[in-house]
């Protein structure tokens, strides 16, 4: 297994190397770059998001490095790589919290069917959002003050939850980077395109392009992104803006062949996206975790009508379409089988990092694979280890004391004068589970999870960690769902970092970037989401993303929701012990069949996210991409593919988003109009 294992991610490992200086990327440029994201990409990465699903946010950061190299280039001034990737990561920070759907989603699930039919209305606290009764929803306005108490938590899970990614996941990076010296095998591909923007600067400023094959690779992928995204996505935008009516030559999000196919294969949800970036992604990728992919989605094609035959997928009936059957199947069977098989992965990874940490510690010579905290790269820009432990228990706490408070104003109807002396054993049983989830579990599953990205490019988690430690609380009600819980995964963040060290960026400049960013994001996400919501109810016809799979997502959320309400609920009848232990023995199964036939490690995941029930008409597409790239490009290119097809994905990215983002803003300007009386 470990040869196998090793070959594959080795492509990802050979493709760049940490340089031996650091630059500080922070300049006036990032500034500038970050006013013209807020104001112009913001609006168009919501909408798109609320459209297709897809949102623009690699365009949107393709598209201000571009425009800022540009006028730099004009000014007789040339980035260095160190400047694009702050710029790269300011742009997609702020589309990052454009495309959450934030208040938009709270509104839209405060008034949801799925709500509803719960029982949950009245219960969703007013931190969340305002009661159904507030003539803010037939405004359709964020500005009125009972939303005061969701922006307060908007804001400060914006400022905690910045400050903490940053500053321990740096910490985590330290530690498997400095100390472990693990090689972080995808990190490379993020920061092709980085590379690609340096060296065509640095080709021009040379008169030489023997070094800018980065550049032309990253143009074909524009091109196919632009011409792309005039069909899928410009016309359908520019044709509702001018006429009222969306013209779909390939349908958003997806074509449904659910109830057509049922009559064969019942309780298979059938369909198509035609979204090309699929394509693309499957080439991306690991070839074996599509491969994976595609054969847990053909279980699942077999397995399903069998299931259905069995009584077990009963809710299921001809007619319904890929939602429905969906839903239906979590309830019946999936929900408790992931849970089961989420399980078996997570202890996997947990028992592939002791045992490379056993490992490490029982060799006798530990100074020739092993660094210490000390061992840091001159000019980096690295802080002292007490920031980070101070900052971690900051937050922590901030989340702890704000979450008690929050729930004591809840039982007290909103009462200061009692909620401050106000407690009981709900709230006291809450405040064992925040310890629990902000003292232990979050650093274990960090650190592990920072590991696992290290060694070969892969997240752990723990399955229902914070629904199981919720529900075992006891808590009767549903406004403990809502809290601002100490709970978070700061593994992931290592990547980042060793992207930015492979650009060699000094890590100064990311926290200068976050300080300039903070305000920005809150000032154009709330304004922008208030001004949408203005436009058009959402979801509707308007937005077919958001109608057709914003209700699936709130049906599926109050499958949880449900579990502490103090009766019969919709969880008691998707959480079923048995399925769950089947899947956790599949699992286990799994991952011990493909160690003994020694399978890559991506065919395991692969298999898993097939069978979890994500969409197939995503899957198939990606399939098709990997064989494409793995069986043609490959070959003709050997390991310059694996160079070159990072490239290719950002520049479709680019052009795709471009094309749209001027649809969306005819669209703006359309319905901004003021129409006089005569």
């Amino acid at each position: 297994m470990e040869h196998k294992l090793d070959k594959e991610l080795d492509e990802f490992r050979k493709i760049m190397e940490v340089p031996s200086t650091f630059v500080e990327g922070f300049q006036w440029s990032a500034l500038f770059g970050a006013i013209f994201v807020a104001l112009l990409m913001v609006p168009g990465a919501i909408y798109m998001g609320l459209l297709a699903g897809t949102g623009i946010g690699s365009a949107a950061q393709w598209v201000t490095v571009i425009l800022f190299i540009e006028v730099a280039r004009r000014a007789h001034r040339y980035l260095n790589k160190s400047e694009i990737f702050v710029l790269f990561f300011m742009a997609g920070s702020l589309m990052g919290a454009a495309t959450t759907g934030g208040l938009l989603w709270q509104q839209f699930f405060a008034q949801s069917d799925a709500a509803a039919a719960n029982g949950l209305l009245g219960q969703i606290p007013r931190w969340y959002a305002p009661p159904i009764e507030s003539t803010s929803y037939a405004d359709r306005t964020f500005f009125h003050i009972d939303w005061l108490p969701a922006i307060f938590m908007m804001i400060f899970g914006s400022f905690t939850g910045q400050l903490s990614n940053v500053i321990l996941g740096y910490g985590l990076f330290r530690i498997a980077s400095d100390m472990e010296k693990l090689p972080f095998p995808m990190a490379p591909v993020g920061a092709q395109g980085i590379m690609a923007m340096a060296e065509d600067i640095e080709a021009k400023d040379t008169k030489t392009a023997e070094n800018s094959w980065r550049w032309r690779v990253f143009a074909i992928g524009g091109a196919l992104g632009l011409g792309f995204g005039a069909i899928y996505l410009f016309l359908p935008v520019i044709s509702a803006a001018l006429t009222g009516t969306a013209i779909q030559i390939f349908p958003i999000p997806f074509s449904d062949f659910t109830g057509i196919t049922g009559l064969y294969l019942p309780a298979v949800a059938t369909g198509m996206s035609w979204d090309l970036g699929n394509l693309i992604t499957g080439m991306v990728m690991p070839f074996f975790g599509m491969v994976g992919s595609f054969i847990g989605l053909v279980i699942t094609f077999v397995a399903n009508p069998i299931l259905y035959k069995y009584g077990i997928l009963s809710n299921w009936k001809f007619g319904d379409d890929t939602i429905s059957t969906i839903f239906k199947n979590n309830i019946d069977f999936y929900f408790s089988l992931h849970i089961g098989i989420a399980a078996a992965i997570a202890i996997a990874g947990i028992y592939q990092v002791a045992r490379s940490i056993i490992k490490g510690l029982s060799k006798k010579d530990k100074s020739s694979t092993k660094g210490s905290w000390s061992d840091i790269p001159k000019g980096r820009g690295d802080i002292n280890s007490w920031t980070i432990i101070f900052c971690y228990f900051l937050v922590e706490v901030s989340y702890i004391t704000l979450s008690v408070f929050l729930l004591k104003m809840h039982h007290t109807q909103y009462d200061w004068s009692r909620a401050l002396g106000y407690w009981d054993k709900d709230i006291r049983n809450v405040f064992i589970v925040l310890l629990f989830l902000g003292f232990i579990y979050t650093p274990l599953i960090s650190y592990v999870t920072a590991r696992l990205e290290g060694m070969v490019g892969q997240v752990v988690q723990v399955p229902m960690i914070r629904e199981a430690s919720l529900i075992l609380s006891g808590y009767h009600g549903v406004a403990v769902w809502f809290l601002p819980l100490p709970v978070a995964n700061y593994g992931t963040m290592t990547v980042f970092y060793r992207q930015c060290e492979l650009t060699g960026t000094k890590f100064t400049s990311i926290w200068k970037t976050k300080i300039i960013l903070f305000p920005l994001i809150l000032l154009s996400t709330i304004f922008f989401m208030n001004f949408i919501w203005g436009l058009d109810r959402i979801p509707s016809v308007a937005y077919p993303y958001a109608q057709k799979m914003w209700e699936l997502t709130a049906a599926n959320n109050c499958i949880m929701y449900s579990s502490t309400m103090g009766e019969y609920s919709m969880f008691e009848q998707a959480f079923n012990v048995t399925y769950l232990l089947a899947g956790m023995g599949f699992g286990i199964a799994l991952i011990g069949g493909m160690s003994i036939l020694g399978a890559p490690i991506m065919l395991t995941y692969g298999v898993v996210r097939g069978l979890g029930q994500s969409l197939p008409h995503t899957i198939f597409p990606q399939f098709i991409g990997a064989l494409i790239g793995h069986f043609y490009f490959k070959r003709r290119l050997k390991l310059k593919w694996r160079q070159y097809i990072p490239v290719v994905a950002a520049g479709f990215s680019c052009g795709m988003g471009l094309i749209t983002t001027v649809g969306v803003g005819v669209t703006f300007l359309s319905k901004a109009v003021i129409k006089l009386p005569f």
